[in-house]
């Protein structure tokens, strides 16, 4: 099923600048539309409990402005759960969430919360508002998104992008793949994100199972050299060889 692949660019470290210093520069909803205009597929954005980076108003603008899909990461919390309903982004991802991390650290226990889980699947699904569940690439973890009845899960690939050693990456990387194809069996869209860089983004683009990678960190960091419009073209230039690649 090897197609084409998509990206969404997380523009929360574009807030992190701005709020470093107050003010309103420089804005996230540019740099929406900077991405949009660069090729990007659609514009992700965390809106965290401590609104460290995006705020209520960042949300607003977005959804109300940018021409892209918004897919809005959020945890699984009734105030979180009132946001989206009343903001109605195209998308919700839940992730977990814990106030002292610097970066989503791992992936959603979905089995193990199945109950607290279900109503919030289903009240946003209800709103015609699209779910997908972060997760590790575990075979519990998948098979309770598709309990759930989220359409979509996006795998955690931190642990594959911080692996050291190369036996180690080709291991991480393998369950990516084995996790791909799990959930694509079972009738769920299957993303990753998390830590992909230009060095290693090839070998997950390559998994055919793979619809969507959202990038963010990398992204904006990288812009700060090269500009955000070059930086996106660059990432997509690998993502499309890793897939020809593969395709071949």
């Amino acid at each position: 099923m090897t197609g084409l692949l998509r990206l969404g660019v997380n523009i929360d470290h574009v807030a992190t600048i701005r709020n470093a210093r107050g003010g309103d520069h420089p804005c996230p909803l540019r740099a929406a539309h900077a991405a949009a205009a660069a090729g990007a597929d659609g514009i992700t954005a965390h809106l965290r409990e401590d609104r460290r980076h995006m705020t209520d108003a960042d949300i607003l603008r977005l959804v109300a402005e940018i021409s892209l899909p918004l897919n809005l990461e959020m945890a699984a919390t009734a105030e979180m759960l009132g946001i989206a309903l009343a903001t109605k982004p195209h998308a919700a991802c839940i992730v977990p969430e814990r106030r002292a991390e610097r970066t989503t650290e791992g992936g959603l226990d979905a089995a193990g919360t199945l109950a607290g889980l279900k109503p919030i699947v289903s009240r946003l699904a209800d709103a015609g508002i699209r779910v997908s569940l972060f997760i590790a690439p575990e075979v519990r973890q998948i098979e309770a998104a598709a309990a759930l009845g989220a359409p979509v899960v996006e795998l955690h690939t931190g642990p594959y992008a911080h692996a050291g050693e190369a036996g180690d990456s080709r291991a991480e990387l393998q369950r990516l793949l084995d996790a791909a194809r799990h959930a694509t069996a079972c009738g769920l869209e299957v993303h990753a994100g998390h830590g992909l860089t230009y060095a290693n983004v090839g070998p997950v683009a390559a998994i055919a199972e793979l619809a969507e990678l959202n990038i963010g960190h990398f992204l904006i960091g990288e812009a700060v050299f090269r500009g955000l419009d070059a930086a996106i073209h660059e990432m997509r230039a690998r993502m499309s060889a890793a897939r020809l690649g593969a395709a071949s």
